[in-house]
């Protein structure tokens, strides 16, 4: 009997001990991993990796398919990156309502026929006409120089529509990431002249245009960084050199390059989606967008939806059904 409880006791001891050390492994592994996710180092790396393997993996636009085009078209001349591609249906006289392409990367990478505007060549199936742009990017100029580039394309695009078929009154933006944040500048700033540059060409055409799609662009710089840092990421470094000076030392510069600075009674409807899964640019830009975006323009000329479980450059943005839902929204608009 005594042995019996001898040997009850022994293997409880034996069980607690082992339950002891499971818990111990776990907080440690825990406690790395949490170490690790707060690193201002690891999030950073983590986010790189992350939009590296998307920008090196997924086709870009397969030009060869579309019969009606005109590519590497100069829009301005102060830089060789200032250039436009055109794309016409394969079907139809014209003139096309039109489709501004504007690609995303962070402000530091991206090309005007990369993975991004696959989706948009959708549109073509639907009588737009799509005009992709190529901007400045940070490493050659800091804000304003792609909004100013922005800007200028869309006035080239209006001197010249004629000549392509395009109908200049009929013109809409759509960008991702860092495209959408200049999709939506355009949109909200379309009588500020401190974001035009007219040197740069077409100075009596005007750059506002008639409807815009952000898909999770950054809105707001001045709060970005602590949303970041609430999702156990870092503000991205492209920020501050996008920019040129640091949030501290220039707060002026952060807000001007903000979309939501300059909302009005007459801005564009805007169609605007975030995924809430997204570790680039946390979901509170785009909601908080969209709600100051309502309250001016009033919720019929704003359509905000969050997509479930969607990252940064998530293909859940580009399934027919969803690339089908943006075109019926700029049908309401442009046809």
């Amino acid at each position: 009997m005594l042995a019996s409880i001898e040997i009850k006791e022994y293997m409880f001891n034996i069980m607690l001990i082992l339950f002891i050390c499971m818990s111990l492994l776990i907080y440690c592994s825990d406690l790395a991993s949490a170490q690790s996710s707060l690193s201002p180092n690891g999030n950073q790396q983590q986010a790189d990796d992350y939009l590296d393997q998307i920008f090196n993996s997924r086709e870009g636009v397969n030009v060869a398919i579309v019969q009606r085009k005109w590519l590497d078209v100069p829009y301005a001349n102060l830089s060789p990156n200032e250039k436009l591609d055109i794309y016409l249906p394969n079907e139809g006289k014209g003139p096309f309502p039109i489709i501004v392409a504007i690609h995303g990367g962070s402000f530091i990478k991206g090309d005007k026929r990369d993975f991004q505007i696959v989706p948009m060549m959708e549109a073509l199936k639907r009588g737009y006409a799509v005009v992709s742009i190529n901007y400045r990017l940070s490493g050659e100029a800091n804000f304003p120089s792609q909004i100013n580039d922005v800007k200028a394309a869309i006035r080239w695009i209006r001197t010249n529509a004629d000549h392509y078929a395009l109908s200049p009154g009929k013109i809409a933006v759509w960008g991702d990431s860092a495209g959408g944040n200049l999709a939506a500048l355009v949109g909200t700033s379309g009588n500020v002249k401190k974001l035009e540059d007219l040197s740069m060409g077409n100075p009596n055409q005007s750059s506002r245009i008639d409807a815009v799609v952000d898909w999770y662009g950054p809105i707001n710089f001045l709060t970005l960084g602590d949303q970041l840092k609430q999702i156990q990421q870092n503000a991205r470094k492209s920020n501050s050199s996008y920019i040129g000076k640091t949030k501290d030392e220039a707060p002026e510069l952060y807000m001007a390059a903000s979309p939501e600075t300059y909302i009005s009674p007459d801005n564009p409807p805007f169609f605007i989606q975030h995924g809430n899964a997204d570790k680039i640019i946390p979901l509170e830009q785009s909601v908080g967008f969209a709600t100051k975006l309502e309250n001016v323009l009033g919720k019929n000329k704003v359509i905000s939806e969050i997509i479930e479980r969607a990252d940064h450059l998530d293909e859940k943005f580009t399934t027919p059904e969803n690339i089908n839902k943006v075109l019926d929204f700029l049908d309401k608009y442009l046809k």
